[in-house]
């Protein structure tokens, strides 16, 4: 009776909506009361067009169309068109305009998609063609590059999507096209073919007049990087006049006339190469990551298409000038760098010439790109959402909260609370850090074993003595990439063959030497020595330690048989390297890049070396007494040349090291130092310098912190002397453990 009722009213709205058109007294509307149920919008349409009634627009220039595919109704779209034909083609141009919901749009296409093989493939067709008209406009330099470049990229993103979904059939998902088949499916992508071979003969140009620019250098992108500092922005440079009456397309591929013979003649007179490329790089830029979706779209999930590996590797140098000039067009157009390890190579030495502030400074930009606005602190709304941890069993109660909780949380922030203890804050953050980066390396555990020289760490190949070594090796992954997510420091050092793991860079022999440095002299011997006659009688096999068993693990199948010559020493060197330092701890090395790839992307971390990874994780490994100072604020009454501010810097400086590093970590909650020095500290809300606050003084009265300002409450000693026994006596006896004081 209820849904009788419901019908009931719907229709009566219907009709008087529909006489209301009829009469012409208001333009069509769509009651917003209808919208709320999809298919009684679809069913009112239905009785509606079948009355015969008119499709208008209201007062405003609103549709009945423009309202379902805001709201994202897709049944209701498809009876539209049924009646309206025409409607078609305007959903399609729809995907231009910026102020529709992308995907609302999506919603509606997947569905007019899934009604037919021939919808199916009309859609496809119709996308693409709009997207070349995009394109086309986009390498028009008297177009607006923004609107354009927004426009093709969302008509290629729409486009890809609807291609994956397809119709619901047998052979969905089994003929995508990467095969080169000529197939109905493959052919949707034929109009984007123009715009392909637009862009093609683009980058052939620009090299063609890069070649002729060059002088006395044999390499393209060294003519950059010599105009580079005269390079000017795209924006102040005068409009590109192209020959011929009226617009740039008369320079456009496929014209009938020749770019290279047109453009010459117009460069010696306005611009020389230099301007081409000022001009066109984002542009050529933008269809290119056009093009890399498109191939995309048709390969199964992980793999990169040979057409466009053969794409980058034809128009190589061209697209490293664009990476020259603009290094973070990497991150606006060039995905497929950082998705493609065989392509970022080849780019590698380009981005690793960048200044490592910028590199950081990108890196943190787009590994926080899709994470909500926040300050880093994030504030829980429950106590589900803190981190409740053991004092007396930190590394095992860590383990256990951190695997329960919620990824996406521990992303946006992170929120401890000491079992018994009132305090929480960033402080207690930092300090959480600091103790489980010490508990990560406990010989106890057995998941890490010292170098040789005892400073450094690496992955114990023993630690299967622990059942739970792997589950381990995860949570330490986590919270590697947990701190360096959230800028925090921890307190260890690894070897650099460790961090080449986790930047996943080769080792080399030399690595060797931090395990074993008799065995690396041994090896560099074999290199630097001609041991044919020496009569080693060495093969590719070596005797290691298998499980607490010494068996003989051949280096490559057959190896057993096979001698280390002259010729072949340099490959047996390098596989017994791997041998030693990463087949003989994998499973560890595997575990714990399960965990820090939950929170750092393979994709982002690889634009640093070993070296720089060890100063992001770990900061720097030395304490400047002379840095901390100029970076040190004063308040409460305090000032640099009060006798008591001048007694606590001659004391710091008289202390050891490790002091030191007791009184950064009593103060800040972290025991290292950022890189880029003490200016560089995080506080609770951003940068936060290291301050020395007056408290009045009363006889063996400790200095205390506030660890989430990073200050220092120092109270106002009589003496040199006394200050210095006050403050050692907090630092070695109350480093750790917060209250609300």
């Amino acid at each position: 009776m209820g849904g009788q009722n419901y019908f009931m009213t719907l229709c009566s709205m219907s009709v008087m909506w529909m006489l209301r058109m009829l009469w012409g007294r208001q333009h069509c509307t769509w009651p917003a009361r209808m919208v709320t149920r999809r298919h009684g919008q679809r069913d009112t349409a239905q009785i509606l067009l079948l009355r015969g009634a008119k499709y208008l627009p209201d007062k405003n220039g609103v549709t009945p169309l423009d309202l379902c595919v805001q709201g994202g109704y897709g049944e209701t779209c498809e009876v539209l068109i049924q009646y309206h034909p025409r409607l078609f083609q305007t959903i399609i141009q729809m995907t231009q305009n910026e102020d529709l919901r992308e995907n609302m749009l999506r919603q509606v296409l997947e569905h007019l998609s899934q009604q037919s093989e021939n919808q199916y493939l009309k859609i496809l067709t119709s996308l693409a063609e709009v997207a070349t008209t995009n394109g086309h406009k986009l390498l028009s330099l008297s177009s607006n590059y923004d609107a354009q470049m927004k426009s093709l990229l969302r008509i290629v993103r729409i486009f890809c999507h609807v291609f994956r979904i397809g119709p619901s059939s047998p052979s969905n998902g089994i003929d995508m096209g990467y095969n080169g088949n000529k197939t109905p499916r493959s052919q949707v992508f034929k109009p984007l073919e123009l715009l392909w071979h637009s862009l093609d003969e683009w980058l052939v140009l620009i090299a063609t007049e890069l070649m002729k620019n060059k002088k006395n250098s044999t390499d393209i992108t060294s003519i950059l990087l010599k105009q580079k500092g005269q390079d000017q922005d795209a924006t102040s440079i005068p409009p590109f006049e192209p020959p011929g009456p009226g617009s740039y397309e008369n320079l456009s591929p496929g014209t009938g006339e020749s770019k290279p013979d047109a453009l010459a003649g117009k460069q010696e007179a306005s611009a020389d190469c230099q301007d081409v490329i000022s001009m066109t790089a984002n542009r050529l830029s933008a269809v290119i990551q056009a093009f890399y979706m498109c191939c995309s779209c048709q390969m199964p999930p992980g793999m990169t298409s040979p057409r466009f590996i053969e794409f980058v590797c034809k128009h190589d140098e061209v697209l490293k000038c664009f990476v020259n000039r603009n290094p973070k067009i990497i991150f606006d157009h060039f995905h497929f760098l950082l998705e493609c390890p065989e392509l970022m190579s080849r780019f590698m030495h380009i981005i690793k010439a960048q200044p490592f502030k910028d590199r950081c400074e990108w890196f943190y930009e787009h590994l926080h790109s899709g994470q909500p606005d926040s300050d880093m602190v994030h504030r829980p709304v429950n106590e589900n959402d803190i981190l409740l941890v053991h004092r007396d069993s930190i590394f095992r109660s860590s383990c256990e909260v951190v695997s329960k909780a919620n990824c996406a949380k521990l992303k946006q922030g992170i929120a401890v609370r000491f079992h018994g203890e009132e305090g929480m804050g960033q402080g207690v953050v930092r300090e959480w850090f600091d103790i489980l980066s010490n508990e990560i390396v406990n010989p106890d555990y057995a998941l890490f074993t010292q170098s040789a020289d005892g400073t450094t760490f690496q992955p114990n190949s023993n630690s299967y003595v622990n059942p739970d070594h792997l589950n381990y090796f995860r949570f330490a992954g986590q919270i590697l990439g947990l701190a360096l997510n959230h800028r925090q420091l921890v307190n260890i050092y690894f070897t650099r063959s460790f961090y080449k793991h986790i930047l996943g860079i080769p080792v080399n022999y030399q690595d060797v030497a931090s395990i074993d440095p008799e065995y690396a002299k041994n090896l560099q011997w074999i290199l630097d020595n001609d041991i044919s006659d020496l009569g080693l009688e060495l093969t590719f096999s070596v005797e290691t330690d298998v499980f607490g068993a010494m068996e003989e693990v051949p280096l490559k199948p057959g190896g057993g048989s096979i001698l280390v010559t002259q010729n072949n020493k340099a490959e047996y060197v390098q596989l017994v390297t791997e041998l030693r330092m990463t087949r003989a701890i994998q499973p560890q090395i595997n575990a714990f890049l399960q965990g820090f790839h939950m929170f750092i992307p393979p994709s982002l971390i690889q634009l640093f070396d070993e070296y720089e990874l060890e100063l992001l994780l770990s900061g720097m490994p030395e304490i400047d007494v002379s840095d901390w100072i100029k970076n040190t604020e004063y308040t409460s009454g305090y000032e640099r040349e009060d006798p008591v501010i001048q007694w606590f810097w001659e004391v710091v400086e008289d202390i050891t090291q490790e002091e030191r590093v007791l009184l950064l970590q009593f103060v800040t909650g972290s025991s290292r130092v950022p890189h880029g020095g003490f200016a560089n500290i995080m506080g609770g809300s951003g940068l936060q310098n290291f301050t020395i606050a007056a408290v009045p003084y009363t006889p063996n009265l400790l200095p205390t912190s506030s660890t989430c300002i990073n200050m220092l409450k120092l109270p106002e000693y009589p003496s040199k002397e006394i200050l210095k026994d006050r403050l050692l006596v907090a630092l070695h006896c109350g480093s750790y453990g917060y209250t609300m004081a």
